[in-house]
């Protein structure tokens, strides 16, 4: 099997070469790219691999423009640190989604999904991508509208586009409209991320997941964190780490 691994971190390559050649030694890794600039003339001009491991955080930016300036026509399993991404990497070629630092476990799983998927190639290895995606993609997906919670003894439907932040406190989740009113939840926001329209909803940290409509304001922090300012007042400070400044300042352009 041919590999290409698009990777800018090279502790996080060598990690990944390393559990590679303990599953399958004779997995080739044909190329080591780190940027969306060099993968696309990559792409233009080489013979493509059997698969494509990918981080989504280039040097350069988001892998995720690769696909917008050239046809990625393998299958990709996508790595990342962070779990934000996962509807969007679903809406291109992606296979799996796998959360660093790489286990060889979850590892092993991808890549027995990828044998499993071959029914799906063409001649040559070539992918079949209808094939493939319409069994995977996430197009369709229904995201909430609405969610049901709980005030004394009455039940109250709140639309989502009413919601202007979810915040956990002292590990209760709480949901907060744009009217200021609180809302106790039954789902914590690793649960909740994956039920909310994510060109809507953002995971700013550990602690709070952010309505687009509510955003006041954006500030610059130290250290190269971003402060988000609500529009709906709130005395904690809702923060943005520098990792992930680049990724929420292009979903704010994106949204």
């Amino acid at each position: 099997m041919k590999v290409l691994i698009i990777e800018d971190e090279a502790p996080a390559f060598r990690r990944l070469q390393k559990v590679l050649e303990e599953i399958n030694p004779e997995i080739e890794i044909i190329d080591v790219l780190d940027s969306v600039e060099e993968s696309i003339r990559w792409f233009e001009t080489e013979h493509l691999p059997d698969l494509i491991f990918m981080d989504i955080q280039l040097s350069d930016g988001l892998s995720f423009e690769i696909f917008d300036a050239v046809t990625v026509s393998r299958p990709v399993i996508f790595t990342t640190a962070f779990d934000e991404y996962t509807l969007r990497a679903f809406k291109v070629n992606s296979i799996d989604y796998i959360l660093k630092p790489i286990k060889k476990e979850e590892l092993s799983l991808s890549l027995s999904k990828y044998e499993q998927m071959k029914s799906a190639f063409g001649n040559n290895n070539a992918l079949d991508l209808n094939a493939l995606i319409g069994q995977i993609r996430l197009d369709d997906k229904k995201f909430k509208t609405r969610f049901l919670v709980k005030k004394g003894e009455e039940l109250i439907s709140i639309e989502t586009t009413d919601i202007a932040y979810f915040q956990t406190r002292h590990g209760v989740v709480h949901l907060t409209t744009s009217h200021g009113h609180t809302h106790l939840m039954d789902f914590n926001l690793d649960e909740l991320v994956q039920q909310l329209d994510p060109d809507q909803f953002y995971r700013a940290n550990r602690q709070f997941i952010v309505h687009f409509p509510a955003i006041k304001k954006v500030h610059k922090f130290h250290k190269g964190k971003l402060l988000i300012e609500l529009k709906q007042p709130i005395d904690e400070p809702v923060t943005v780490s520098s990792e992930k400044a680049s990724h929420f300042k292009a979903w704010l352009g994106d949204a």
